[in-house]
């Protein structure tokens, strides 16, 4: 299977049709979370994305209205939001945990979840959902694998590492910090990877 990915579009429209013309050579499009700003102009992007022509997995970043891209996603059967659940796509499982975790952020429209919640979400990644290939996409990064902060601050997730200490998926991807685009790193056998709005492949 061949996935392209990417995450942090915030609101940048061009940068997602230029990833749906790519898309023809993917089996699956994966989308990390922040398509929106503050809350707004994620919808746009999202009807862009849904012009592509395979299947779409996305969760939604800190910056999204979580209820808004819900709706926005409705009536376009092969988009796929994930929140603390699954699909199974081509025979592997892509398990999806959006938000910032934990918050970190006090703004009304940061969408958040605490790392016990983000733990409870994480839960259903596991037997027997894990198969031999499960990528888990996630919006914040695990915690101190592609989440340094310019000041070298790690702003990752405990509860996603632990996930993938304890689960094993084949992959991770993630966007959120953006000082760590591009940056990634190995939990396990589990690769790790930061991917920020630029087409990111990857071959399972």
């Amino acid at each position: 299977m061949r996935i392209l990915a990417f995450s942090d579009l915030h609101c940048d429209v061009a940068t997602a049709e230029a990833l749906v013309q790519e898309s023809g050579s993917a089996d699956v499009l994966v989308g990390c979370g922040d398509f929106a700003t503050q809350g707004r102009g994620g919808e746009a992007v999202v009807h862009a994305l849904a012009q592509c022509p395979v299947p779409v997995v996305l969760v939604h970043g800190n910056h999204d209205d979580p209820r808004a891209l819900e709706q926005c996603c409705k009536g376009w059967d092969h988009i796929h939001l994930l929140h603390g659940g699954a699909v199974t796509l081509g025979g592997i499982d892509f398990f999806g945990l959006g938000g910032e975790v934990p918050a970190r952020n006090p703004k009304a429209w940061n969408a958040s979840e605490t790392e016990q919640k983000a733990e409870e979400l994480l839960a259903g990644l596991r037997e027997p959902l894990v198969r031999e290939k499960t990528v888990l996409i996630t919006h914040t990064p695990p915690y101190g694998i592609a989440d340094k902060q310019s000041d070298g601050r790690h702003e990752g997730s405990q509860s996603i590492r632990q996930a993938i200490e304890r689960f094993g998926p084949s992959l991770c991807l993630c966007g959120h910090i953006h000082n760590a685009w591009g940056v990634s790193g190995v939990i396990g056998a589990t690769g790790v990877h930061n991917l920020g709005p630029k087409a990111n492949w990857f071959t399972l």
